[in-house]
């Protein structure tokens, strides 16, 4: 992404400003800021008329150099055009806190839908083929604000905005979020599908955490969006099982049985694990399980079975160790030590019942 590496002072460029510059990789400001430092509307007109040195971006938002704007000025200019106070506020009435838009409500402003995957490090394809060849970036905003999309800004309202995240100094939604608000505009389940994969894996998130925003964004009844997170699902395993694999490998552990059925002699089965160690009688379940729409917690039966395996497996003297998608993802090594000191604890454990161990 270019920048504009130079601070520029406000009061080298208009005379009887304030002393204090425009700091920053770039040098987009909006009204309120030049009027901060003694610059009249008069004079910010006069400097972005022609020949004058400024442009005007957006409605109350400026670039003060001459030249095409950057990727990164553009974005920070769609930013500081949906953060803008109310109009009484910007001519110094003071804000009154009303049911229809609270005090702080344009400071949560962030970028989403495409642009803010781009900025996370998601592959763009045609026909928008990278960020700078966006014509415009969506803006979250809360859903009480007034604000009427322009130029390079397009607004989308929300209710319970996420906390921003600074990706490259800009205010980007997370990627989940960013998700919904680019799914929301997609009826190809194949686009769908393509960005969610995306997501699980190239470790942005995981699975259950897509799901959940998407559920939360009412996005789940949509059926471009139902068949795609059918593949999701089997994604997050896929890739979770590649994961314990290098954890097992990585962490110097003793190879396990992989993905086994655990039988009593002539008995009934007890279940499947994802890899277990038969001389130390530890096993290893990878829970992959996400709440679909519609179920309730107290009746998922997926979720009541994995209760009665774990208790069943204790019973006998095995140790269940459970282990999440995100937990792989981001603490790989914290999840070996556990699976290490489980193995350890063996040798003080009194022997476990005998299990047959078939292939799965």
């Amino acid at each position: 992404m270019n920048h504009v590496s130079s601070a520029t002072s406000v009061s080298s460029a208009a005379p009887g400003a304030s002393a204090l510059p425009v700091t920053g990789p770039h040098c987009v400001v909006d009204a309120a800021q030049l009027r901060a430092r003694g610059v009249t509307a008069a004079r910010t007109a006069a400097r972005c008329a022609p020949g004058g040195g400024w442009q005007r971006l957006l409605p109350g938002v400026f670039l003060l150099r001459s030249g095409r704007p950057t990727t990164e000025e553009r974005l920070h200019a769609a930013v500081l055009y949906a953060r803008r106070p109310p109009a009484g506020r910007a001519r110094g009435v003071p804000a009154q806190p009303t049911g229809e838009e609270a005090p702080d409500a344009g400071a949560q402003a962030m970028i989403t839908g495409p642009a803010a995957l781009a900025l996370h490090g998601f592959a763009l394809r045609a026909p928008v083929s990278s960020l700078a060849s966006m014509d415009r970036f969506d803006v979250l905003v809360p859903h009480t604000r007034r604000l009427r999309s322009t130029g390079c800004a397009r607004i989308v309202r929300g209710s319970d905005l996420p906390v921003p995240q600074q990706v490259t100094g800009v205010p980007t939604a997370p990627v989940a979020r960013a998700l919904a608000d680019t799914v929301a505009e997609l009826t190809d389940a194949a686009q769908v599908e393509r960005l969610l994969t995306e997501a699980v894996r190239g470790g942005h998130c995981d699975a259950a955490t897509v799901v959940a925003e998407l559920r939360r964004c009412e996005l789940l009844g949509r059926p471009c969006v139902m068949d795609a997170v059918d593949a999701l699902l089997l994604e997050s395993r896929a890739v979770a099982e590649e994961r314990l694999y290098l954890m097992v490998e990585e962490g110097g552990l003793p190879d396990p049985a992989w993905n086994v059925e655990l039988r009593l002699p002539e008995g009934p089965s007890l279940g499947t694990v994802d890899a277990y160690w038969p001389e130390q009688a530890v096993a290893v379940e990878l829970d992959t399980r996400v709440r679909r729409p519609g179920e309730r917690p107290e009746r998922d039966a997926a979720w009541t079975e994995c209760a009665r395996k774990r208790e069943r497996l204790e019973l006998l003297g095995i140790s269940l160790v459970h282990m999440t998608p995100r937990k792989l993802r981001d603490a790989p090594d914290l999840q070996a030590c556990v699976v290490r000191t489980a193995l350890l604890a063996a040798a003080d454990r009194e022997p476990a019942a005998y299990v047959e161990v078939l292939p799965r």
